[in-house]
């Protein structure tokens, strides 16, 4: 280990003497032996050596007292004096201005050569750096096999807090992935480490202070970032083989009792109330199906269905809204920009299909959390990838477009208010300030470009869905 100037006098062999009363510097570690006869050797001295002279060059006491005043600026840790050559005691006037700054002086006898002092503090810097680099290599072991029989980051940060003797901490976005203490992280009184992931600030090390850092801190970064990086491709993996499963049960594609074997595999319980809460982000959906969440929802099922993040929570529907509220702010915090919708709670395979409709519906109304609402018969029918009602309410409406187009007759305008006003020609003529012929004419073109009777209940219902799906589906991006 490195030796201090009071362990330095402990050496026999030395014949070292204490003279003065300093004991500032006492008991701190010497990192070198500086020889010099320089007057000012303060430019040659970069802090905490031992600074050893004759005082060759030191003939009067101000240049005594000038010497000593250099020498503790320059942040050394005491002069050791060789007696006998030029002085044959320690001059009195650098020993008091010594005793001035706080600065020890020991005493080198004649027949102490200063090599045999520089060879001791060199062969205690080595022992120390050798004790050093063998910690370091066995933190190296016990971190790696941490990893690599399975314990993970828990296992390989509890190991990193009883090395450093501190709290650590691992915060990703708003969520904490370990904390060994119930506190928070706060700057003040932590240090932050940030873990490369390729995403900037994705993830931060706290350690608490105080702790010595002998180099283990680095590799653990390096660790980390390795396993955080396994833990992306493990998450998309779970989430694609997930999303098999559920798409397949929001398609109805499965029998009730397959459906609840195969929900079963996957962690859903289907006959206790589960909640569908569904992130869309038509920007950044790639980041979105594979980043982590806030640690209340790592008990949810995650899922990639289609482009979005579904998680399916088991509740009763009282605590998903705040849940989503810290979804949303987890992936804000992310520079995830997305719209979280709510489904409602029921059981069984099609509760969930139901639930999943809903929190769809309500993500399309554009909020960063968006309760569910009470499906209509048009989201419910166009959440269906077996009924083109899509298309159908396209080819219906497209020659009243058109045709609105290209002569600036506002048909479109006169069907929607017609159907709004339960086919009242008068209510129309009014609202449109109209004369009720001219509704009357627009109606009858209307019947001619799409083939469907407005005063016919049949073909009112027909144009009365095209309109509400064309509405759904501009408010849903489609």
């Amino acid at each position: 280990m490195a030796i201090s100037l009071a362990a330095l006098l402990g050496v026999k062999s030395l014949n070292l003497s204490k003279v003065g009363v300093a004991e500032t510097t006492w008991h701190q570690d010497i990192n070198w032996v500086a020889v010099t006869e320089l007057e000012d050797p303060q430019r040659f001295i970069n802090g905490g050596e031992l600074v050893l002279t004759t005082g060759l060059r030191l003939k009067s006491a101000p240049e005594q007292r000038r010497f000593v005043r250099q020498v503790q600026r320059a942040g050394a840790v005491g002069i050791g004096f060789g007696v006998g050559l030029s002085h044959e005691a320690v001059p009195p006037a650098l020993l008091a201005e010594a005793n001035r700054w706080g600065l020890p002086v020991v005493e080198v006898p004649y027949e102490t050569p200063f090599i045999a002092i520089g060879k001791l503090v060199a062969d205690a810097q080595s022992a120390d750096h050798y004790a050093k680099l063998e910690r370091l290599i066995a933190g190296h072991q016990v971190l790696a096999r941490a990893l690599l029989t399975g314990g993970g980051l828990a296992e390989l940060l509890k190991h990193l807090g009883g090395m450093l003797r501190a709290d650590i901490a691992l915060t990703q976005f708003t969520a904490q992935l370990y904390n060994s203490t119930k506190d928070n992280p706060q700057a003040d009184t932590w240090a932050s480490y940030p873990i490369p992931t390729g995403r900037r600030d994705a993830c931060t090390l706290w350690v608490r202070r105080p702790f010595e850092d002998y180099g283990i801190i680095g590799y653990a970064q390096n660790l980390i970032s390795v396993e955080l990086n396994n833990m992306v491709k493990q998450r998309q993996s779970e989430r694609a083989l997930c999303g098999q499963v559920l798409e397949d049960v929001i398609h109805g594609a499965l029998e009730t009792s397959e459906a609840q074997r195969r929900l079963a595999g996957v962690g859903i319980n289907s006959t206790r109330k589960n909640v569908v809460l569904l992130a869309v982000s038509a920007a950044h959906h790639k980041a979105l199906v594979s980043t982590s969440v806030p640690r209340e929802l790592e008990n949810s099922v995650a899922a990639v269905v289609g482009k979005d993040l579904m998680l399916v929570i088991n509740d009763d529907g009282g605590a998903a809204p705040s849940l989503a509220r810290k979804l949303s702010d987890h992936l804000a915090e992310a520079g995830i920009h997305a719209t979280i919708g709510i489904g409602g709670a029921y059981t069984k395979p099609n509760g969930l299909r139901w639930s999943y409709f809903e929190a769809r519906d309500a993500a399309s109304h554009g909020l960063p959390v968006n309760e569910p609402e009470r499906l209509s018969l048009t989201s419910l029918l166009l959440a269906s990838e077996d009924v083109p009602l899509a298309d159908m309410a396209h080819e219906s409406l497209n020659p009243l477009r058109t045709f609105d187009a290209a002569h600036g007759a506002e048909l479109m305008t006169t069907l929607e208010s017609y159907l709004n006003n339960n086919g009242s020609v008068a209510a129309v003529a009014e609202e449109l300030t109209l004369h009720r012929n001219t509704v009357r004419y627009r109606l009858a073109q209307i019947t001619e470009l799409t083939g469907y009777d407005p005063a016919v209940t049949t073909d009112r219902v027909q144009l009365w869905l095209a309109l509400a799906v064309a509405r759904l589906s501009a408010r849903q991006g489609k």
